[in-house]
Protein backbone atom coordinates (compact mmCIF):
# COMPACT_ATOMS: atom_id res chain seq x y z
CA UNK A 1 0.00 0.00 0.00
CA UNK A 2 1.22 3.51 -0.78
CA UNK A 3 2.22 5.73 2.10
CA UNK A 4 -0.18 8.39 3.35
CA UNK A 5 0.16 11.64 1.41
CA UNK A 6 1.55 10.10 -1.78
CA UNK A 7 -0.49 10.55 -4.97
CA UNK A 8 -2.92 7.75 -5.77
CA UNK A 9 -4.55 9.54 -8.72
CA UNK A 10 -2.95 12.12 -11.03
CA UNK A 11 -4.93 13.70 -13.87
CA UNK A 12 -3.45 16.22 -16.27
CA UNK A 13 -5.15 17.82 -19.27
CA UNK A 14 -7.99 15.28 -19.36
CA UNK A 15 -10.19 15.77 -22.43
CA UNK A 16 -13.27 13.75 -23.34
CA UNK A 17 -15.22 14.29 -26.57
CA UNK A 18 -18.44 12.56 -27.58
CA UNK A 19 -20.36 12.68 -30.81
CA UNK A 20 -20.88 13.53 -33.52
CA UNK A 21 -23.89 15.47 -32.22
CA UNK A 22 -26.71 16.41 -34.67
CA UNK A 23 -27.41 19.67 -32.82
CA UNK A 24 -23.77 20.67 -33.38
CA UNK A 25 -23.96 20.00 -37.13
CA UNK A 26 -22.23 16.69 -36.67
CA UNK A 27 -19.32 18.12 -34.68
CA UNK A 28 -17.99 16.57 -31.50
CA UNK A 29 -19.18 17.78 -28.11
CA UNK A 30 -16.49 18.29 -25.48
CA UNK A 31 -17.54 16.94 -22.07
CA UNK A 32 -14.16 17.45 -20.39
CA UNK A 33 -11.96 20.31 -21.57
CA UNK A 34 -8.68 19.85 -19.71
CA UNK A 35 -9.23 18.56 -16.16
CA UNK A 36 -6.24 18.70 -13.81
CA UNK A 37 -6.32 17.26 -10.29
CA UNK A 38 -4.41 15.12 -7.80
CA UNK A 39 -5.77 12.83 -5.07
CA UNK A 40 -3.61 11.41 -2.29
CA UNK A 41 -3.53 8.39 0.00
CA UNK A 42 -5.07 9.00 3.41
CA UNK A 43 -7.13 11.91 2.08
CA UNK A 44 -10.70 12.45 0.91
CA UNK A 45 -10.81 14.27 -2.42
CA UNK A 46 -14.26 15.66 -3.22
CA UNK A 47 -15.30 16.63 -6.76
CA UNK A 48 -18.21 19.06 -6.92
CA UNK A 49 -20.17 20.51 -9.81
CA UNK A 50 -23.67 21.06 -11.09
CA UNK A 51 -25.33 18.35 -13.18
CA UNK A 52 -23.47 18.04 -16.46
CA UNK A 53 -20.25 19.62 -15.18
CA UNK A 54 -18.29 16.43 -15.90
CA UNK A 55 -17.94 14.81 -12.46
CA UNK A 56 -19.02 11.28 -13.37
CA UNK A 57 -17.15 11.37 -16.69
CA UNK A 58 -13.98 12.40 -14.85
CA UNK A 59 -14.35 9.49 -12.43
CA UNK A 60 -15.05 7.00 -15.20
CA UNK A 61 -12.00 8.13 -17.20
CA UNK A 62 -9.92 7.89 -14.02
CA UNK A 63 -11.20 4.35 -13.49
CA UNK A 64 -10.60 3.27 -17.07
CA UNK A 65 -14.32 2.78 -17.70
CA UNK A 66 -14.35 5.45 -20.42
CA UNK A 67 -11.73 6.08 -23.08
CA UNK A 68 -10.28 9.56 -22.83
CA UNK A 69 -9.71 11.72 -25.90
CA UNK A 70 -6.52 13.35 -24.61
CA UNK A 71 -4.55 13.94 -21.44
CA UNK A 72 -2.82 11.67 -18.95
CA UNK A 73 -4.23 9.68 -16.04
CA UNK A 74 -2.14 7.77 -13.49
CA UNK A 75 -4.01 5.55 -11.04
CA UNK A 76 -1.71 4.05 -8.41
CA UNK A 77 1.11 4.86 -10.82
CA UNK A 78 -0.44 3.13 -13.85
CA UNK A 79 -2.63 4.10 -16.80
CA UNK A 80 -6.14 2.83 -15.93
CA UNK A 81 -6.94 2.49 -19.64
CA UNK A 82 -4.50 -0.45 -19.67
CA UNK A 83 -5.28 -1.77 -16.21
CA UNK A 84 -4.51 -5.41 -15.51
CA UNK A 85 -6.10 -7.64 -12.85
CA UNK A 86 -3.48 -6.62 -10.27
CA UNK A 87 -4.33 -2.93 -10.55
CA UNK A 88 -8.09 -3.54 -10.54
CA UNK A 89 -7.77 -5.60 -7.35
CA UNK A 90 -6.33 -2.50 -5.62
CA UNK A 91 -9.19 -0.20 -6.63
CA UNK A 92 -12.78 -0.09 -5.34
CA UNK A 93 -15.53 1.47 -7.43
CA UNK A 94 -19.04 2.48 -6.41
CA UNK A 95 -20.97 3.58 -9.47
CA UNK A 96 -23.75 6.16 -9.28
CA UNK A 97 -26.28 3.68 -10.67
CA UNK A 98 -24.93 0.81 -8.58
CA UNK A 99 -24.45 -1.75 -11.38
CA UNK A 100 -25.85 -4.49 -9.13
CA UNK A 101 -27.47 -7.68 -10.52
CA UNK A 102 -31.20 -7.25 -9.81
CA UNK A 103 -31.95 -10.90 -9.04
CA UNK A 104 -29.16 -11.31 -6.48
CA UNK A 105 -29.57 -11.09 -2.71
CA UNK A 106 -27.17 -8.77 -0.87
CA UNK A 107 -25.20 -11.21 1.28
CA UNK A 108 -24.94 -13.79 -1.50
CA UNK A 109 -23.65 -11.09 -3.83
CA UNK A 110 -21.11 -9.78 -1.32
CA UNK A 111 -19.81 -13.29 -0.59
CA UNK A 112 -19.44 -13.88 -4.33
CA UNK A 113 -17.47 -10.63 -4.70
CA UNK A 114 -15.35 -11.46 -1.63
CA UNK A 115 -14.38 -14.77 -3.24
CA UNK A 116 -12.53 -12.84 -5.96
CA UNK A 117 -9.98 -11.45 -3.49
CA UNK A 118 -7.20 -13.09 -1.49
CA UNK A 119 -7.83 -11.05 1.69
CA UNK A 120 -11.37 -9.63 1.65
CA UNK A 121 -13.05 -7.81 4.48
CA UNK A 122 -15.33 -10.07 6.58
CA UNK A 123 -18.69 -9.97 4.78
CA UNK A 124 -20.87 -10.33 7.87
CA UNK A 125 -18.99 -7.60 9.73
CA UNK A 126 -19.28 -5.16 6.83
CA UNK A 127 -22.96 -6.03 6.34
CA UNK A 128 -23.68 -5.31 10.00
CA UNK A 129 -21.69 -2.06 9.83
CA UNK A 130 -23.88 -0.81 6.98
CA UNK A 131 -27.15 -2.34 8.19
CA UNK A 132 -27.34 -4.66 5.19
CA UNK A 133 -28.21 -7.65 7.37
CA UNK A 134 -31.61 -6.03 7.96
CA UNK A 135 -32.64 -6.69 4.33
CA UNK A 136 -30.29 -9.57 3.48
CA UNK A 137 -33.06 -11.84 2.16
CA UNK A 138 -34.53 -9.26 -0.25
CA UNK A 139 -33.48 -9.26 -3.90
CA UNK A 140 -31.63 -6.22 -5.21
CA UNK A 141 -34.52 -5.22 -7.49
CA UNK A 142 -36.84 -4.85 -4.47
CA UNK A 143 -34.49 -2.70 -2.39
CA UNK A 144 -34.95 1.03 -1.95
CA UNK A 145 -32.46 3.40 -3.56
CA UNK A 146 -30.70 3.96 -0.25
CA UNK A 147 -30.44 0.23 0.44
CA UNK A 148 -28.90 -0.35 -2.99
CA UNK A 149 -26.38 2.39 -2.24
CA UNK A 150 -25.28 0.59 0.91
CA UNK A 151 -24.83 -2.71 -0.94
CA UNK A 152 -22.88 -0.95 -3.72
CA UNK A 153 -20.62 0.69 -1.11
CA UNK A 154 -19.98 -2.66 0.58
CA UNK A 155 -19.12 -4.25 -2.79
CA UNK A 156 -16.61 -1.46 -3.46
CA UNK A 157 -14.90 -1.99 -0.09
CA UNK A 158 -14.96 -5.77 0.24
CA UNK A 159 -11.58 -6.28 -1.44
CA UNK A 160 -9.66 -3.91 0.88
CA UNK A 161 -8.79 -1.45 -1.91
CA UNK A 162 -6.01 1.12 -1.66
CA UNK A 163 -8.10 3.74 -3.46
CA UNK A 164 -11.88 3.87 -3.71
CA UNK A 165 -14.12 5.91 -6.02
CA UNK A 166 -17.52 6.81 -4.56
CA UNK A 167 -20.06 8.43 -6.89
CA UNK A 168 -22.82 10.01 -4.73
CA UNK A 169 -22.40 7.56 -1.78
CA UNK A 170 -25.06 9.31 0.34
CA UNK A 171 -27.72 9.55 -2.39
CA UNK A 172 -31.11 8.29 -1.27
CA UNK A 173 -30.01 7.49 2.28
CA UNK A 174 -32.12 8.27 5.32
CA UNK A 175 -30.39 10.44 7.96
CA UNK A 176 -29.33 7.49 10.12
CA UNK A 177 -27.87 5.53 7.18
CA UNK A 178 -26.17 8.67 5.94
CA UNK A 179 -24.38 9.09 9.25
CA UNK A 180 -23.27 5.44 9.12
CA UNK A 181 -21.81 5.92 5.66
CA UNK A 182 -20.08 9.20 6.54
CA UNK A 183 -18.53 7.66 9.67
CA UNK A 184 -17.31 4.65 7.65
CA UNK A 185 -15.71 6.91 5.04
CA UNK A 186 -13.88 8.79 7.81
CA UNK A 187 -12.60 5.46 9.18
CA UNK A 188 -11.35 4.44 5.73
CA UNK A 189 -9.38 7.68 5.51
CA UNK A 190 -7.82 6.94 8.89
CA UNK A 191 -6.77 3.53 7.53
CA UNK A 192 -4.82 5.29 4.78
CA UNK A 193 -7.13 4.79 1.81
CA UNK A 194 -7.25 7.32 -0.98
CA UNK A 195 -10.91 8.29 -1.37
CA UNK A 196 -12.29 10.16 -4.38
CA UNK A 197 -15.97 11.03 -4.20
CA UNK A 198 -18.67 13.16 -5.74
CA UNK A 199 -21.70 14.41 -3.86
CA UNK A 200 -24.52 16.92 -4.11
CA UNK A 201 -24.72 17.08 -0.29
CA UNK A 202 -22.46 20.02 0.43
CA UNK A 203 -22.57 19.65 4.20
CA UNK A 204 -21.18 16.11 3.74
CA UNK A 205 -18.50 17.52 1.44
CA UNK A 206 -17.56 20.21 3.95
CA UNK A 207 -17.33 17.67 6.78
CA UNK A 208 -15.37 15.05 4.84
CA UNK A 209 -13.16 16.83 2.31
CA UNK A 210 -9.43 17.23 2.69
CA UNK A 211 -9.32 18.72 -0.81
CA UNK A 212 -12.16 20.01 -3.01
CA UNK A 213 -12.15 20.41 -6.78
CA UNK A 214 -15.08 22.32 -8.31
CA UNK A 215 -15.84 21.47 -11.94
CA UNK A 216 -17.67 23.74 -14.34
CA UNK A 217 -18.24 23.00 -18.03
CA UNK A 218 -15.56 20.35 -18.11
CA UNK A 219 -12.81 22.25 -16.28
CA UNK A 220 -11.62 22.56 -12.69
CA UNK A 221 -12.41 26.17 -11.80
CA UNK A 222 -11.47 26.09 -8.09
CA UNK A 223 -9.36 23.77 -5.94
CA UNK A 224 -8.11 23.66 -2.38
CA UNK A 225 -9.02 22.78 1.15
CA UNK A 226 -12.38 24.03 2.40
CA UNK A 227 -10.57 26.71 4.42
CA UNK A 228 -8.62 27.86 1.35
CA UNK A 229 -11.76 28.07 -0.79
CA UNK A 230 -13.54 30.08 1.89
CA UNK A 231 -10.57 32.41 2.32
CA UNK A 232 -10.60 33.25 -1.39
CA UNK A 233 -14.25 34.33 -1.26
CA UNK A 234 -13.76 37.42 0.88
CA UNK A 235 -16.85 38.99 -0.68
CA UNK A 236 -19.00 36.67 1.41
CA UNK A 237 -16.88 36.32 4.54
CA UNK A 238 -19.94 36.55 6.77
CA UNK A 239 -23.61 35.82 6.32
CA UNK A 240 -26.35 37.31 8.45
CA UNK A 241 -29.81 35.77 8.16
CA UNK A 242 -32.88 37.49 9.49
CA UNK A 243 -36.58 36.59 9.52
CA UNK A 244 -39.14 39.38 9.89
CA UNK A 245 -42.14 40.86 8.13
CA UNK A 246 -41.82 40.77 4.33
CA UNK A 247 -41.00 43.73 2.13
CA UNK A 248 -38.65 45.60 4.48
CA UNK A 249 -36.12 47.97 2.82
CA UNK A 250 -33.41 46.30 4.86
CA UNK A 251 -30.68 47.51 2.54
CA UNK A 252 -31.21 50.99 4.03
CA UNK A 253 -29.71 49.73 7.28
CA UNK A 254 -26.44 49.04 5.47
CA UNK A 255 -26.14 52.30 3.52
CA UNK A 256 -22.48 52.97 2.90
CA UNK A 257 -21.55 49.34 3.49
CA UNK A 258 -20.42 46.87 0.83
CA UNK A 259 -22.79 44.25 2.22
CA UNK A 260 -25.27 42.67 -0.19
CA UNK A 261 -28.86 42.36 1.06
CA UNK A 262 -31.42 40.03 -0.49
CA UNK A 263 -34.90 38.81 0.40
CA UNK A 264 -35.45 35.22 -0.65
CA UNK A 265 -38.76 33.74 0.41
CA UNK A 266 -40.97 36.50 1.74
CA UNK A 267 -39.67 37.76 5.06
CA UNK A 268 -36.39 35.83 4.94
CA UNK A 269 -33.39 38.12 4.45
CA UNK A 270 -29.70 37.40 3.90
CA UNK A 271 -26.85 39.88 4.26
CA UNK A 272 -23.46 38.86 2.81
CA UNK A 273 -20.18 40.71 3.14
CA UNK A 274 -17.30 41.57 5.43
CA UNK A 275 -19.65 42.59 8.21
CA UNK A 276 -18.30 44.56 11.15
CA UNK A 277 -19.60 45.45 14.59
CA UNK A 278 -20.54 48.85 13.12
CA UNK A 279 -22.83 47.07 10.64
CA UNK A 280 -24.48 45.17 13.47
CA UNK A 281 -24.97 48.37 15.46
CA UNK A 282 -26.47 50.12 12.43
CA UNK A 283 -28.87 47.21 11.87
CA UNK A 284 -29.94 47.16 15.52
CA UNK A 285 -30.56 50.93 15.45
CA UNK A 286 -32.53 50.69 12.19
CA UNK A 287 -34.76 47.95 13.60
CA UNK A 288 -35.19 49.79 16.94
CA UNK A 289 -36.22 53.05 15.26
CA UNK A 290 -38.98 51.21 13.37
CA UNK A 291 -40.13 49.07 16.27
CA UNK A 292 -39.26 45.85 14.42
CA UNK A 293 -38.39 42.77 16.45
CA UNK A 294 -37.05 40.00 14.15
CA UNK A 295 -38.48 36.51 14.52
CA UNK A 296 -34.92 35.19 14.20
CA UNK A 297 -31.45 36.59 13.59
CA UNK A 298 -28.25 34.62 13.06
CA UNK A 299 -24.70 35.59 12.11
CA UNK A 300 -22.25 32.99 10.86
CA UNK A 301 -19.24 32.45 8.65
CA UNK A 302 -19.76 31.46 5.05
CA UNK A 303 -19.64 27.75 4.24
CA UNK A 304 -18.79 25.56 1.29
CA UNK A 305 -22.34 25.78 -0.04
CA UNK A 306 -22.01 29.58 -0.25
CA UNK A 307 -18.79 29.24 -2.26
CA UNK A 308 -20.24 26.60 -4.57
CA UNK A 309 -23.43 28.56 -5.22
CA UNK A 310 -21.43 31.73 -5.91
CA UNK A 311 -19.29 29.93 -8.48
CA UNK A 312 -22.39 28.34 -10.06
CA UNK A 313 -24.09 31.74 -10.24
CA UNK A 314 -21.04 33.32 -11.87
CA UNK A 315 -20.99 30.54 -14.45
CA UNK A 316 -24.71 30.86 -15.18
CA UNK A 317 -24.30 34.60 -15.73
CA UNK A 318 -21.79 34.00 -18.50
CA UNK A 319 -22.89 33.39 -22.07
CA UNK A 320 -23.53 29.67 -22.63
CA UNK A 321 -20.80 28.05 -24.67
CA UNK A 322 -20.46 24.59 -26.11
CA UNK A 323 -17.09 22.89 -25.90
CA UNK A 324 -16.39 21.70 -29.40
CA UNK A 325 -13.52 19.76 -30.82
Amino acid sequence: MLRTGSPCLEIEGLVKDVGPIPSLDGRMKRILAGVDLVARQGEITVILGVNGAGKTTTLECAQGLQTRTAGTVRLLGQDPARADAELRSRVGIMLQEGGLPPAARPLHLLRHVAGMYTDPRPVDELARRLGIDEFASTTIRRLSGGQKQRVALAAALIGRPEVVFLDEPSAGLDPQSRQLVVALIEELRAEGLGIVLTTHLLDDAERLADVVHILDRGRVVASGTVAELLAHRRDAARRLTLTAEPGLPLADAFAGSAAEVAEGPAGQYTVDGELTTADLLALASWLHERGIMPHSLELGAQNLEDVFLAIAAESAAESPQEHRA
